[in-house]
């Protein structure tokens, strides 16, 4: 069982979860969730690895980040992490927002990354911004008295998730009532980020999961992969039947796609 704790950080503390010895795997969740999110994948990783699935800056447990929240903070905030635990280089693995985040890390501090996983990564280029322009279509909810703003949270996301796990959505749900946590906050972080400038300066060998069932991060995967242009290798693969929750819903498979990049002769 992963053991958790807090690091003392500039930035406040991070909380965070760990289990497992060897070369650091960081994971990243999407928006607004925590490292709750990787409760499955996890422990899946830790033969031969540390792996560490942190709160966010801005989300779980960890220090708030106040608005107008940046990709560019949630990145400062997982090295200052890294840093208040010795760790100098790590394996990043990033999904929806988290995949953001873990593409700015590796385009600042090349040398700190030793791979890179990017699951259903966004593409946050002119049109996305553009169109997010106004805020999130998910994830917003004006907090009712009558706590209708529950319920409206659950029903934004129900159509995502799989039928017949609503533990799913309870896990999603505690995340998104965080106390400090403003749920849309992190899809509006997305939107402002500029990632066609940042992506071309990523180094790290990249594997890029695609979920089949994910109508908003799967036409990503062709696009990041063409812009990754000085990657030292972009591999890719596609989960079937995989949705937005595909770190809880499909872990094995997440698991088995990640142990064997990251074991790969040569690595």
């Amino acid at each position: 069982m992963p053991t958790r704790g807090y690091a003392t950080t500039p930035y406040g503390q991070m909380h965070y979860a760990e289990t497992g010895e060897g070369p650091a795997i960081l994971l990243l969740h999407q928006t607004p969730r925590s490292h709750d999110e990787f409760r499955e994948v996890q422990p899946m990783l830790a033969g031969g690895h540390r792996v560490i699935a942190m709160d966010m800056y801005g989300f779980g447990l960890s220090a708030s980040l106040p608005a107008p929240q940046t990709i560019e903070a949630m990145a400062a905030g997982a090295y200052a992490l890294l840093d208040a635990l010795g760790i100098e280089r790590a394996t990043l693995m990033g999904h929806h927002t988290g995949a953001a985040v873990a593409i700015e890390m590796a385009a600042a501090a090349p040398s700190r990354v030793r791979e890179l996983i990017l699951s259903s990564p966004p593409w946050t280029g002119p049109e996305y911004r553009q169109s997010h322009a106004d805020g999130p279509s998910v994830d917003v909810a004006e907090t009712a008295e009558d706590g209708s703003h529950l319920t409206e949270l659950w029903s934004q996301r129900r159509p995502y998730f799989p039928a017949g796990r609503p533990d799913l959505l309870d896990r999603f749900i505690h995340d998104a009532l965080a106390p400090g946590v403003d749920p849309a906050e992190g899809h509006r972080a997305c939107a402002r980020y500029v990632m066609e400038d940042r992506i071309g300066k990523v180094e790290a060998l990249t594997l890029i999961i695609g979920a089949s069932d994910d109508p908003f991060a799967l036409p990503n995967v062709e696009v990041v992969r063409a812009h990754l242009t000085a990657a030292a290798r972009v591999e890719v693969a596609v989960i079937a039947g995989g949705r937005i929750p595909l770190m809880e819903e499909k872990a094995s498979e997440v698991a088995a796609l990640v142990t064997a990049f990251v074991t790969a002769p040569g690595r």
